[in-house]
């Protein structure tokens, strides 16, 4: 039997994390919801980024002005807050390069938000310090690769969607804790073994991830986490990019992960891409419950919304595994990296 990695170990923590972010008491937040922002502007780095995806999408759908930038391009456009803007920096660390010295810039008054709210999982960092409103992950610490410090990431957000949407807390409470069930289910029944092993040993191995909505984080996460734990290249595409040059990498070797193909939100172009893909010989591997002849699919539909979101991520973190096995290395082992990236 083998010893399981660090990496493994934070995986299997992720219920319990989330858990504890559940029964967590947050400060009361319901002024967001009705002060005038000229703009809200999410930030951060890695999948602390990509976190923010769905929120972007909800606050837009509300009809706000929201952007979500990475902060070593906020960096470069600091004119995009103004005294009337909503910053929100997500950080798991709290200690990013780019975060740091976007505080900085704060501090010398190159910047002048109305609130910034901090999303950290170290109370002692310098996010967590610097935050006007802080918001604790209660993820833990990681020993390698973002896990359940990532989850809880989505978790917070969720938190922060529920008060702008005056869901009552209540609700927002109990779709956690029935998240944190998916997540633990998740991770004893997918088994990606055989598809990871066909592309990890692939002479001509390329592996993309296509997400459509919310899931596009869920590409991007998992293409992420593929290099970082596997040391297998892959990228990760929101919806329709896929077909804008990358379909030139279809066929044999390549193997494409598809999120967001659920049979009660259909996506046609998911649908026929899929197709497309079979057709010109490549593994197409659905996370979703919509079969494709020729592919095949992992079966999982939660009913909420970050149930979908945490099941997904969590199916590519258990097929990072495999990868990284069947490529010879330690799952989520760093080589050149480190957990925190401090230089700018």
């Amino acid at each position: 039997m083998q010893d399981h990695t660090p990496f493994e170990l934070d995986m299997a923590e992720q219920p319990a994390a989330l858990r504890r972010l559940a029964a967590a008491n947050f400060p009361n937040l319901g002024e967001l919801a009705g002060s005038t922002w000229d703009r809200i502007v999410l930030t951060g780095m890695g999948s602390s980024l990509f976190a923010g995806i769905p929120t972007w999408r909800a606050l837009t759908a509300l009809g706000h002005q929201v952007w979500n930038i990475d902060t070593g391009q906020l960096l470069d456009n600091l004119g995009l807050v103004t005294p009337d803007t909503l910053l929100i920096i997500t950080s798991q660390s709290g200690a990013s390069g780019e975060v740091v010295e976007l505080l900085n810039r704060r501090d010398e008054g190159q910047i002048t938000p109305a609130l910034v709210i901090g999303i950290s999982d170290d109370q002692g960092s310098a996010l967590a310090r610097s935050a006007d409103v802080f918001l604790p992950l209660h993820s833990g610490a990681e020993a390698t690769v973002s896990t359940k410090s990532y989850l809880n990431s989505l978790a917070v957000h969720r938190i922060l969607i529920g008060h702008f949407s005056r869901t009552a807390p209540d609700y927002v409470v109990d779709d956690l804790y029935l998240t944190a069930d998916v997540i633990a289910e998740t991770l004893s029944t997918v088994d990606l073994t055989a598809a990871a092993v066909a592309t990890a040993q692939h002479p001509s191995r390329r592996l993309a991830y296509v997400g459509r909505k919310d899931e596009a984080a869920t590409a991007k996460f998992s293409a992420l986490i593929t290099k970082e734990s596997s040391k297998v290249p892959a990228e990760g595409f929101v919806g329709g990019q896929f077909r804008h040059g990358p379909f030139e990498l279809a066929g044999d070797g390549l193997t494409v992960v598809l999120f967001g193909m659920h049979a009660d939100d259909p996506d046609r172009s998911l649908h026929v891409l899929a197709q497309d893909l079979i057709t010109a010989g490549s593994r197409v591997v659905v996370i979703g419950d919509t079969d494709v002849p020729g592919a095949q699919t992992v079966q999982m539909n939660p009913a909420n919304g970050l149930g979908r979101l945490a099941a997904g991520s969590v199916a590519a973190e258990l097929f990072a595994v495999d990868l990284a096995r069947a490529n010879n290395v330690v799952p989520g082992a760093f080589l050149y990296g480190s957990k925190i990236t401090t230089t700018v």
